[in-house]
């Protein structure tokens, strides 16, 4: 008994560690960066499964133009929070989620999205099951993370990054047989999504709010 609440203990801790990574200043900043000062080089990505997952970015911009604005609007009102450590945060939330709903973890899901889109995910999850499919996806790189969209109205603050990634997906039926997809091959993905906050609150969380395609 002792071990199990050892590990829990550990599990909830990491867990809480790697939800409040969003947004958090480190003492290292830089400030915005100006269109005319971006600089962006292009790395070959191997498009296969085979690759080690991971997350990576084939461009040193993080921000489009006309996200600027709104970012500092958002460390206007709060000084705490940091550009870059909000995108390495955004990049482990996109594969969390992703793995999350892919496995059907409703759990997981709860504190890590705003209950509109958890229902969203909820539902599809047990289309999923009802049908008898599994999904075997994969999350083999993220290409990139680009702030694309940042407000705040009121008391909330949102940011919209686009992801894109390339992820293995294979379904398959309830005696195991492929329905859909290929784990031979990676597709291109390129997904929109936005984090919100709320700036008067002691939690320094953000949350998943919104999902499109980019």
């Amino acid at each position: 008994m002792f071990y199990v609440i050892l590990f829990a203990m550990i599990a909830a801790f990491l867990a809480l560690r790697l939800y409040s990574v969003l947004g958090k200043r480190t003492g290292h900043e830089q400030p915005l960066p100006k269109p005319a000062e971006e600089r962006i080089g292009i790395a070959a990505v191997p498009r296969t499964i085979d690759v080690t997952p991971e997350v990576r970015d084939t461009t040193a911009r993080t921000i489009e133009a006309g996200a600027e604005t709104g970012l500092r609007a958002v460390i206007a009102a709060d000084p705490a929070f940091d550009v870059a450590q909000f995108v390495e945060g955004s990049k482990a939330a996109y594969r969390m989620i992703l793995e999350a709903f892919w496995k059907g973890d409703e759990e997981t899901l709860g504190w890590l999205v705003e209950e509109d889109v958890r229902a969203g995910f909820v539902a599809s999850i047990a289309e999923r099951r009802e049908a008898g499919h599994v999904l075997e996806n994969r999350l083999v790189v993220i290409d990139r993370a680009l702030i694309v969209d940042a407000s705040v109205e009121g008391k909330m603050a949102r940011i919209t990054v686009r992801f894109d990634a390339d992820i293995a997906a294979v379904t398959r039926d309830a005696e195991g047989n492929v329905i859909a997809g290929s784990m031979s091959d990676a597709v291109e993905t390129h997904d929109a999504w936005t984090f919100a906050r709320n700036l008067r609150s002691d939690d320094p969380n953000w949350k998943l709010v919104e999902t499109d395609d980019a």
